[in-house]
This record gives C-alpha cells, sequence and structure tokens, in this order.
C-alpha cells in the first residue's frame, strides 16, 4: 500500500498560513500563532509518527539550523529540544532549485518539471505517512492527486489577507477538492486541530 501524503501547517480561522513573507523563520514565529507546551507535544508526537517528511526550500530554510541547533539549546524547554531531535532524525526529501545537498538525512531533489514525478515514485515506494511542507509543493501535489490528507491547526485569529493554504492552479482551474473528517481536537490555547481525508484521490 502506497504512503499517505500529508499536508500539515498552522493556518488561521480565514485559511492563510503567512500574513507577511517571512514571519515564520524567527524562534518565536508570528504573534497570531497560539504554540504552547501542550500543542508541542502534539506537534511532535505527530512528527515522531511520519515515515518520511517532503519540504520546499522556504520552509529547509524555517527549519534548519534553528531545530537541529535547539536540540542542545538548554535555555529552551525540554519539548522543544525534543522535537529538533525528530527533526534531524527523520529522513527528508528536500525539493529545490537552488541546493544541490543538505545534512541531517536528507536526499535533495531538483524543482523541475520531474520533481513531482519523482514524489509521485516516492509516494508509491514508501509506507506509513509523509509529512509535507510548503504552500507551493503542496499546491503542485494537490493538483497531481498526491495529496491524501490534510492535517490542519487552526489558530484561532483572522489575518484579512496573506499567503493561502494553496495556491492557485498553475494551469487552468481547480476542480473542488471533497474532503472527509477524519478527526478533530481542541487545545486549551483554543487552536482546533482537524483531519481531513483528501477523496479525490481515491
Amino acid at each position: 500500500m502506497p504512503a499517505r501524503f500529508v499536508y500539515w501547517m498552522n493556518v488561521s480561522v480565514d485559511g492563510f498560513i503567512e500574513r507577511a513573507p517571512g514571519e515564520h523563520s524567527g524562534p518565536d514565529g508570528p504573534e497570531w500563532v497560539s504554540i504552547d507546551e501542550e500543542l508541542h507535544r502534539e506537534f511532535n508526537r505527530r512528527a515522531a509518527a511520519m515515515t518520511l517528511s517532503v519540504e520546499g526550500r522556504v520552509v529547509r530554510d524555517m527549519m534548519d539550523p534553528y531545530w537541529p541547533d535547539a536540540r542542545f539549546d538548554e535555555s529552551l524547554l525540554p519539548i522543544e529540544r525534543e522535537y529538533g531531535e525528530i527533526y534531524v532524525a527523520q529522513p527528508k526529501v528536500l525539493v529545490s532549485r537552488t541546493r544541490t545537498t543538505a545534512d541531517h538525512n536528507t536526499r535533495v531533489i531538483g524543482s523541475d518539471g520531474r520533481a513531482i514525478e519523482a514524489l509521485a515514485r516516492i509516494r508509491q515506494e514508501t509506507e506509513g505517512d509523509v509529512g509535507v511542507g510548503g504552500a507551493d509543493l503542496a499546491s503542485q501535489l494537490l493538483d497531481a492527486g498526491l495529496i491524501d490528507e490534510l492535517l490542519l491547526f487552526t489558530h484561532p485569529a483572522v489575518l484579512g489577507g496573506g499567503r493561502p493554504l494553496f495556491d492557485p492552479p498553475r494551469a487552468g482551474e481547480r476542480a473542488p477538492v471533497r474532503l472527509g473528517l477524519l478527526e478533530e481536537q481542541r487545545f486549551s490555547s483554543g487552536v482546533v486541530l482537524r483531519r481531513w481525508d483528501v477523496l479525490r484521490s481515491r
């Protein structure tokens, strides 16, 4: 059975993942994102259960070197240092036009016309859940019928604009994508986790 590609992301109530470019790059993230120890523990649990992680370059630059360095930063909470360990240990695929090498258990594939084909093969040859990070990459995979699940952490904020969860299709129009709710979980911070099955990919 092929792997399931899971696009997971923090998102506002009105469907945006970023109000301004680069706002996730700092250690604390944007002010509208409500991540406390309870939610971080859930992030860790979900990340550790992934077989593989697929990231675009923007997401990779956001994660590395911050999380690899976090493993040794005694000023951080144990739950944060633990996430650093999870991130480094997990096999990763980086999709990038500009980078040819990457550390921390990472395979790099070029972001050209063949990248989606390569990811389709990886999906077919892998088992378990594969985390997908990055709106551009997830949008291309959605249009190729390769996104199986959305794992969305909806934060109690309305941004009014910014980067949407999915980019517009690169060619033509995107048909409506029907979803089925698999799981819902609420956190004390007001964040609501919802897992959605992408029905179109069946």
